[in-house]
């Protein structure tokens, strides 16, 4: 195949872009946000992914997740992305994982696909919480997305260390839910903005925040990576 990243080449250098594609990255959660993550991943270049997530493409996706279209509704959201990886980056080594993420699983996925970075995307605490524990015990980078439901400003996203975190509901639970864990550290994408009153029990969306999320998600892992001073 041509050198298509050769732009990318030109921004980062061969150097970088060869170590992207050596590395092997994990993503928790292939939904609004994972999935724009695993996207900006394969269009860099990243050599091999593992994609968790149980769940099918429902017709709600279709406001908010790129993996979600008319043709993928009630596949596997794993094998969706997997999918579009192929027809974006056919090199790239995808490994899916259509399971719920949970204390059974978690260490055995982990070690499996023995990450160079991990990537929380995903809603339940206690999850988010094995995840952040098994990176921490074992020195692998992470960075976890808070709540990006019921929110409408993308210019009110931050990364920015759990400790530090404000008005998000779930950076809240989780500063706490972390600090019984004896952890203060983790690194996290959050939103300033008051969450919108909806009155719907599931968290309300639109189309462009959760995007945003996962893109810079994307953008941190990747310049981690390649050591590229932010």
């Amino acid at each position: 195949m041509e050198n298509w990243l050769s732009r990318e080449s030109a921004l980062i250098g061969e150097e970088a872009v060869e170590r992207l594609k050596n590395s092997s990255i994990l993503i928790f959660g292939i939904g609004g946000v994972g999935g724009y993550c695993v996207e900006a991943l394969a269009r860099a270049g990243v050599g091999s992914l593992t994609l968790v997530d149980h769940d099918k493409v429902n017709i709600t996706n279709l406001n908010r997740q790129i993996i979600a279209t008319l043709s993928t509704l009630d596949m596997n959201k794993t094998e969706a992305a997997a999918k579009r990886i192929e027809d974006i980056n056919p090199q790239c080594s995808v490994n899916c994982i259509s399971e719920f993420a949970d204390k059974d699983n978690i260490s055995r996925i982990i070690e499996q696909a023995r990450p160079d970075f991990i990537i929380d995307a995903i809603d339940c605490v206690t999850s988010k919480l094995l995840i952040a524990e098994y990176s921490k015990n074992n020195c692998i980078p992470l960075i976890s997305s808070m709540g990006t439901g019921n929110k409408l400003d993308p210019e009110k996203l931050k990364i920015s260390d759990i400790s530090k975190t404000h008005t998000c509901p779930l950076a809240r639970v989780m500063r706490r839910e972390l600090g019984r864990r004896g952890i203060k550290h983790l690194t996290v994408l959050f939103s300033e903005e008051q969450p919108v009153k909806t009155g719907m029990r599931a968290p309300a969306s639109i189309s462009f925040v959760p995007s945003a999320a996962g893109l810079m998600i994307a953008g941190y892992c990747i310049r981690k990576i390649i050591e590229v001073e932010k």
